[in-house]
């Protein structure tokens, strides 16, 4: 009987295999450090997108209630459909956000939630912003390195299983003492002394390493300071840049934690947002690296708030140093330079200090052409 049983073991095994091997290409095992085991095509083409030219991408945005998700998704809905784009947090939105478009609970730090979510709304594309930003990093750095880096690993290997396009954004925050600082080239010693530079630095060799050795279409940009009229600041180094405006129209005046001096590159978020969206439908043939600076302008304390001055002649700016803040942007490049993002996608930024101090203004209800004709 035994020899019965392992003869139609044998038949068996014989006539799946033959016709597995009719039905789908050999496969290579992808296995990697990660919660599933997946198999990746022997002939994959590392640069193939997850979706068929004719077809609109399904996009989630992990982290989407932070200072880029609303308005990336806004931008995005505009262009892909409203339906086709999914924000996602583990904080309840506003009213006006979950009447937007679509809103889900999405965990990170639970793999099979986020695995669900992928499959269930048959996502294509996932730009992942989940993250703790530098001042709130160094304030809990166990939460930090859950959510930077443990989270991250989540998300590289549910990208990578399910084909995904995964856009991960960095900072110049993964720059470090070092580092050149003016300019700071894309390709040069990274020390950040923050664990929010240490995990974003991280991100960026990670995803360059499932892009080489498991062809995951990674894509990331290294984000200025990010300045938006309709958030509020996050917990990061360059937030002053955003809390100024806030400031010079509710009452006149701005106390900034960071010396008047202190450069650094800055961007507007329209800016941001656009481009974001190019290097993610930039073809893959055009990208000659994985990672890119990108760069709009580079200003002090001191020079953005002699720009507002020009429409708010009251103004007044006084400085109480934050030691931790300023140590942080101490570390931090001076200015970005972004010449290969500019030469292999046509990167070209819209807003410098001028337009950008008029738009803050003008969006928080202060009127810049009647102070600029008095």
């Amino acid at each position: 009987m035994p020899v019965v049983i392992r003869t139609l073991r044998q038949t068996v095994c014989q006539v799946l295999q033959s016709t597995a091997c009719r039905c789908r290409k050999a496969a290579l095992p992808g296995l990697f450090p990660g919660p599933s085991p997946w198999q990746l095509p022997a002939d994959a083409n590392f640069h193939s997108a997850s979706f068929s030219e004719t077809d609109q991408p399904r996009v989630l945005i992990t982290g989407g209630l932070g200072q880029l998700g609303v308005g990336l998704a806004n931008f995005l809905r505009k262009r892909f459909g409203k339906d086709n784009v999914i924000l996602s947090d583990i904080r309840k939105p506003s009213d006006h956000i979950f009447r937007s478009g679509p809103f889900i609970y999405s965990d990170i730090l639970d793999y099979k939630n986020l695995r669900e979510t992928v499959v269930n709304h048959r996502i294509t594309w996932l730009l992942h912003y989940s993250a703790l930003l530098s001042a709130v990093g160094e304030a809990n750095v166990s939460l930090a390195r859950a959510v930077n880096i443990t989270g991250l690993h989540n998300i590289l290997d549910v990208a990578t299983e399910h084909n995904l396009r995964l856009f991960v954004p960095s900072t110049i925050g993964a720059f470090g003492p070092t580092s050149p600082r003016d300019p700071t080239p894309d390709l040069c010693t990274q020390r950040p002394r923050t664990i929010y530079g240490v995990s974003k630095v991280h991100a960026e060799l990670m995803g360059e390493y499932y892009h080489y050795r498991y062809g995951l279409d990674f894509r990331c940009l290294r984000y200025p300071g990010i300045i938006s009229a309709d958030s509020q600041p996050g917990g990061g180094t360059t937030d002053y840049a955003v809390q100024i405006f806030h400031d010079a129209v509710k009452n006149g005046k701005f106390e900034c934690n960071l010396k008047a001096n202190t450069r650094l590159p800055m961007m507007y978020i329209d800016d941001c947002i656009r481009a974001t969206l190019e290097v993610m439908e930039a073809p893959a043939e055009s990208l000659s690296m994985r990672t890119y600076n990108v760069n709009a302008m580079s200003f002090s304390p001191e020079e953005l708030a002699q720009e507002v001055l020009k429409h708010v002649p009251e103004f007044q700016i006084t400085y109480n140093v934050d030691s931790v803040r300023q140590a942080i942007a101490d570390s931090w490049p001076m200015n970005f330079d972004d010449s290969n993002a500019r030469k292999d996608w046509r990167w070209k930024h819209d807003f410098d200090l001028p337009e950008l101090v008029t738009t803050m203004l003008n969006f928080h209800g202060f009127d810049t052409r009647v102070a600029q004709a008095n």
